[in-house]
């Protein structure tokens, strides 16, 4: 049986201006939508700083942080007030306290897995967790390849957790987000297919319509 999947577009930008007009160019079509924010340091590129950063208020956002240190994020989190808050589980601190916080003022808490991170390494933060965030691309950047083997994590997860969120980062397209969907994911984020497309709702709901059709994969 396949679970309801949902297309949720990512928001990664270095500059203000830019930002808006990523998120002018979905507000139409979206109300779920993931926005990453990068430090320089966890991942090589930076992105617009997490005080510059707002949504739409009738956004459910997703916050991604690629960062090393998530605790020195906490005051500006709270006051963002995201639906989700998704970490890394390589990060250089421990993260369980940061859930605590996070948890405690409503925020659901998510644990990002590196494409070399195995599931079982993380179990404590895993069964924490809300959401469960395969990260199967490239940290700070849109496009590239999916990495589809990463998909082999997804049931190492709900054996650990069954009720839990899991969604997909890295390389989603009109090529492989249907495999994705058939991977028992709930959520499928999708970065420079919408972003860099001449129509993004165009794009997204042919995304949306993709995962929806029943048959074998090819």
């Amino acid at each position: 049986m396949i679970r309801t999947v949902s297309i949720v577009p990512t928001v990664l930008s270095d500059n203000k201006q830019e930002y808006r007009e990523q998120i002018e160019r979905i507000n139409a079509f979206t109300r779920r939508v993931q926005i990453d924010v990068t430090d320089g340091e966890f991942a090589p590129s930076e992105t617009l700083d997490i005080t510059n950063i707002w949504w739409p208020k009738n956004w459910e956002a997703d916050l991604h942080l690629m960062v090393s240190k998530p605790s020195e994020y906490v005051d500006t989190i709270l006051k963002l007030s995201p639906a989700l808050c998704i970490l890394h589980a390589e990060a250089s601190e421990d993260l369980l306290p940061t859930f605590n916080t996070l948890k405690n003022a409503g925020i659901r808490v998510g644990v990002a897995l590196l494409p070399t991170t195995y599931p079982g390494n993380v179990k404590q933060y895993i069964e924490a967790a809300d959401h469960v965030l395969i990260f199967a691309g490239h940290l700070g950047v849109q496009g590239g390849q999916a990495d589809m083997m990463q998909t082999e994590k997804i049931p190492l997860v709900r054996n650990m957790k069954p009720e839990v969120e899991i969604g997909w980062d890295g390389g989603a397209n009109i090529s492989n987000v249907r495999a994705l969907a058939h991977a028992d994911l709930d959520v499928i984020n999708v970065g420079a297919a919408i972003a860099l497309s001449p129509n993004p709702a165009e794009t997204f709901q042919e995304l949306v319509a993709e995962i929806d059709k029943n048959g074998v994969v090819l």
